[in-house]
């Protein structure tokens, strides 16, 4: 484990954060919860939303996914994703919905300064975010898709979404060497 380079929880909270908030908006699942837990920590997230019906911890369906990020990651409930992005945007927050909308800008194509705020929807696994968030959204990012399926579940949408304006900031390749 010494060589992983892990932090202890202490470390984890104690830690400078990547300005970056995921907004959980009326997820299912309890699994997909704890895996966007697991995935803000590994990259070192400001923190987590949940909103609306989303599960909340402690719960064992989470943490059993989660492994113990329900720990480190700063989390907070709001009643709905919309209280969520309002008090987001007034924390100087940009929001975008990750969403397949008119005018959504390609995952590869976005990008703001590595200290510009910024807040990501995430939305139901069935209807996707809500219409009444996405009006309050500042934009949409959508990953682009080549298959018959234009769908992918939660979490590996927020495992793409959020590894990419993490490498982003980070001013890492996307390819080694390029």
């Amino acid at each position: 484990m010494e060589e992983l380079n892990r932090k202890s929880v202490n470390q984890f909270k104690n830690s400078e954060k990547i300005p970056i908030v995921a907004v959980l908006d009326n997820i299912r699942s309890m699994h997909n919860v704890g895996s966007v837990f697991r995935t803000a920590d590994a990259f070192l997230l400001e923190g987590i939303y949940l909103c609306g019906y989303t599960p909340q911890p402690p719960h064992r369906d989470i943490h059993k996914t989660a492994l113990g990020a329900t720990d480190t990651v700063t989390w907070t409930y709001k009643a709905s994703a919309v209280e969520a992005v309002q008090a987001l945007k007034h924390e100087g927050f940009l929001i975008y919905a990750v969403e397949q909308a008119e005018n959504s800008i390609p995952l590869h194509s976005f990008s703001l300064s590595a200290e510009q705020k910024l807040a990501v929807v995430f939305g139901n696994e069935v209807s996707g975010v809500d219409e009444a968030v996405l009006a309050v959204c500042d934009g949409c990012i959508e990953i682009p898709q080549l298959g018959m399926k234009h769908s992918l579940n939660i979490s590996v949408a927020a495992g793409i979404v959020l590894w990419e304006l993490v490498r982003s900031r980070l001013s890492i390749p996307l390819i080694a060497g390029a």
